[in-house]
């Protein structure tokens, strides 16, 4: 039976409603700031998929609930799975396995680039880290005025490897990117509008949301078939770059990941307290 919002098991950490012919995918946390743990990575792409295959949903909207869009990656929550893999040792079976972890990750947002229903993202607070791989893989970024962006994985001893850094770069410029990435530096609502990383800005939350609904709505009113056609004859510009960038960066990780400044930037973090990073 072919997949539909409607078949969905029942979901923890996002929430599907539909409307005539646009979906809302709404990120529910359950970590505070919506931030993204085990739940999420296994049910975005589910969510995905469905609503790829569901002849019903001609657009979709992505939002956060409550004030933000995402925290990004649930650290804590992840590091209860990656720590064997993140050990001291080197030895190839665990830099296999977070190898696989990370490709995982990636298949997740990926899913959101390769839905042939084009995606809205409504912006609304904090979009940190995979916050922002995330609404990169959507086709269209629209934020309220209080919205903050961060590329910040540098700033806690990781290489963002789940998309930001081959997806941006076509949609605010190779100059903006650097600086975003290797800063890791927090942005609002203005600066992304003015470097495109977001197409318009809100007054609120609720001017927002009922903006990326129109938007959708606009886009669903088209022929079917032919958006998703433009969609995906657009894809085809970057979509071997990104493919590749994102094997790059896996691998990478894969091997140099594990390091005492992310021991360091995760006991900072879990104690509040700015970092010390020796370059070990």
């Amino acid at each position: 039976m072919t997949a539909t919002a409607d078949s969905l098991p029942d979901l923890v950490s996002l929430k599907v409603d539909v409307d005539g012919h646009v979906a809302e995918v709404t990120l529910l946390g359950p970590s505070k700031g919506n931030a993204m743990g085990p739940d999420f990575w296994r049910e975005l792409p589910l969510v995905f998929r469905a609503l790829d295959a569901d002849p019903q949903v001609r657009a979709v909207v992505l939002t956060g609930s409550g004030k933000h869009f995402s925290y990004g990656l649930d650290l804590p929550a992840m590091m209860g799975d990656w720590a064997p893999m993140l050990g001291g040792d080197n030895l190839a079976g665990p830099r296999t396995a977070f190898l696989d972890q990370v490709r995982s990750l990636q298949a997740a947002v990926s899913s959101i680039a390769e839905c042939r229903k084009p995606v809205v993202a409504a912006v609304s607070g904090w979009c940190i880290g995979g916050g922002v791989d995330v609404v990169a893989a959507a086709d269209v970024r629209l934020a309220s005025a209080d919205a903050k962006f961060s590329v910040r994985e540098v700033r806690v001893a990781i290489v963002a490897d789940l998309g930001s850094l081959q997806r941006l770069a076509s949609i605010v410029g190779e100059g903006h990117l650097r600086e975003l990435a290797l800063t890791g530096k927090d942005i609002d609502a203005a600066r992304a509008e003015k470097i495109g990383l977001v197409n318009d800005v809100y007054d609120s939350q609720d001017t927002l949301l009922k903006a990326a609904r129109e938007l959708a709505g606009e886009i669903a009113a088209n022929p079917p078939l032919v958006v998703q056609g433009t969609k995906q004859v657009l894809a085809a510009n970057t979509e071997r770059q990104v493919a590749d960038g994102l094997r790059y960066v896996a691998a990478w990780n894969s091997a140099f990941l594990p390091s005492k400044d992310l021991g360091e930037a995760v006991q900072a973090f879990l104690e509040r307290r700015p970092p010390e990073f020796k370059g070990e």
